[in-house]
């Protein structure tokens, strides 16, 4: 961007977010309608740090240009995107300690985007699409399938709000 930290609007935001993730994904984590209930956070010199929505935290922006995910963030990424687009998907055994904000393993990923590489952000889910958290890929999708051992996910935030019984 040729203009200043202090001039970034939610649509240059956009852009970043489809550069990331893949076209739709600005207007899925930030949606033209609801521009007036995004808040966006900046640091003391004007760069975006977070986006907020009332439902929670949409992305952290970082210093190296790229989002993480929050949960709400996660949500609108599987809403937006069908299956495998973003997601890893691991088995029923490690869901109570994904959700709880633990890594989630390699030898639980049942199913990963073919597109995923180390570094990228995903959301870890279980085979019917329920979010358990965010976080940043270790492997990339290949990896995740061949190993049986190692983290595949570190997960950033866990989403213990919508655990089962």
């Amino acid at each position: 961007m040729t203009e200043s930290a202090a001039e970034t609007t939610v649509d240059d935001l956009r852009t970043v977010a489809d550069y990331q993730f893949g076209a739709g994904a600005g207007a899925a984590l930030f949606p033209p309608e609801a521009d007036g209930e995004l808040t966006l956070h900046r640091s003391t010199g004007g760069r975006p740090r977070q986006v907020v929505a009332p439902e929670g935290r949409i992305v952290s922006y970082g210093t190296d240009g790229r989002f993480t995910l929050g949960l709400e963030g996660g949500r609108r990424l599987l809403a937006a995107f069908d299956p495998p687009t973003a997601r890893v998907v691991v088995g029923d055994e490690s869901a109570p300690f994904v959700r709880d904000g633990k890594n989630a393993f390699a030898k639980f990923v049942r199913e990963a985007d073919p597109a995923i590489r180390p570094g990228d952000e995903v959301a870890v889910v279980l085979g019917d699409d329920t979010l358990l958290a965010v976080g940043r890929a270790e492997l990339s999708a290949d990896a995740m399938a061949d190993f049986d051992a190692g983290a595949a996910v570190y997960v950033r935030e866990g989403n213990d709000a919508e655990a089962g019984p």
